[in-house]
């Protein structure tokens, strides 16, 4: 988006960009700009400083609220104060005029390289983050804070009634025997009896069922094992 009140600066922009493949959108005051950048989204703005309505510092505050987005301050001014200034509130970039038109074009280049490249970044880890969290109605597990709420409340659970209830969890509605349970979580090579998961199991219904008698989530099928229920 291109925010300048100097139709041949927007001519001489609109020229370079477009032959690039962007898409533009055209501004000539701050208040024209706030709208469309509500409406269209850009993912980069290039912002005149000295503009009608208010300066593009300002105008910078404003949409800073609502994007990310990468900010370019042009100006004619080469004032080390406003170019520390322009990043001190939230501009990328600083090109004072007159500015070469490839240099401007390989800066939005850049900034949009980076913008995705982090963009990328976040989509990725709030997918991890989404991956560690396991959510049932009212019942969450965070595989990797190894808490479990119930209705927002942490409930309590020792570490092999976490393991279990996570490998259940982890594969809804898959039925496990008794050995399988005990062979995953004790290990195939522990002496124990296989009655300890029973008593797990029952231990886990008392903490995170409603109604332990009546189990809505670790459900027994008889002659097989235990599953974890999800509707």
């Amino acid at each position: 988006m291109l925010v300048d009140d100097d139709a041949s600066i927007q001519e001489i922009q609109k020229l370079y960009l477009e032959r690039e493949g962007f898409q533009l959108f055209f501004a000539g005051d701050g208040a024209t700009a706030v709208r469309i950048a509500e409406e269209q989204k850009p993912d980069l703005f290039i912002l005149d400083v000295s503009l009608p309505d208010m300066d593009g510092f300002e105008l910078c505050q404003i949409l800073r609220k609502t994007t990310q987005a990468p900010i370019l301050f042009l100006s004619a001014r080469e004032d080390d104060v406003e170019q520390i200034l322009g990043h001190r509130i939230g501009g990328d970039d600083y090109i004072t005029k007159p500015f070469s038109p490839g240099l401007l074009v390989a800066k939005v280049k850049a900034h949009l390289r980076r913008y995705r490249d982090l963009k990328d970044d976040e989509e990725a880890k709030a997918s991890e983050q989404k991956k560690a969290i396991l959510s049932f109605s009212d019942l969450v597990i965070e595989k990797e804070n190894y808490v479990v709420k119930k209705n927002g409340r942490e409930i309590p659970l020792s570490a092999k009634e976490f393991m279990l209830l996570r490998l259940l969890a982890e594969h809804p509605n898959r039925v496990y025997s008794v050995e399988q349970l005990f062979d995953a979580i004790w290990g195939e090579d522990s002496l124990g009896d296989y009655r300890t998961v029973m008593v797990h199991i029952s231990n886990l219904r008392k903490k995170i069922e409603t109604n332990p008698s009546k189990p809505i989530y670790i459900s027994t099928v008889r002659g097989f094992g235990y599953k974890f229920s999800i509707s």
